[in-house]
């Protein structure tokens, strides 16, 4: 939770506190493997929370990410992608199932053929991103907004929509709106 509350403060506290609680629960399991590879996927479904715009389910994601939105590496990539895909596999690919992954880790990927040739034929996706931004356009399908030199976001794009929101909560709190 450290991480997401740097990231919040660092994105969108800049000239008001940003007061948030809230409670992410995340089925994983850790095995031999030490992090945290959930921490990216838990920002996504705040955000979403935050903005009311949906995720994309037929996405897997993994990642680390550090306060900064930057999106770090995992351990078990192959297994993560290839036990997706053969729970896609089974429910039948549409062709808009896939994963996203660190880009750091694309390096080190030794998939199965059978992942493979379902990328190649457009049946499975693999998307490797390098900031939480990258991860947001995919699952939301809407741009995450870059900040102009006034400190704002385009309104409509992801980051605009949660800056108005969490400005809105930090008055709420302070007692200017009723």
């Amino acid at each position: 939770m450290l991480l997401l509350t740097g990231y919040l403060g660092h994105k969108y506290g800049q000239n008001f506190p940003v007061s948030i609680s809230a409670n992410i629960a995340i089925e994983q399991s850790y095995g031999h493997i030490d992090g945290d590879s959930a921490s990216m996927a838990e920002l996504c479904a705040l955000i979403s929370a935050v903005t009311l715009l949906p995720i994309d389910q037929s996405l897997a994601i993994t990642g680390s990410i550090n306060q900064h939105g930057e999106v770090q590496s995992i351990g078990g990539a192959n297994e993560k992608i290839e036990g997706f895909f053969q729970l896609c596999k089974d429910k039948g690919l549409t062709g808009k199932q896939g994963v996203i992954i660190p880009q750091t880790n694309v390096i080190n990927l030794m998939l199965n053929t059978e992942v493979i040739e379902a990328v190649e034929r457009g049946d499975f996706a693999i998307y490797a991103v390098e900031s939480i931004d990258q991860a947001l356009e995919l699952l939301m399908a809407t741009p995450a907004g870059t900040m102009n030199s006034t400190g704002r976001y385009p309104k409509k794009s992801i980051h605009g929509l949660a800056l108005a929101k969490l400005s809105h909560f930090a008055q709420m709190l302070e007692g200017d709106e009723e």
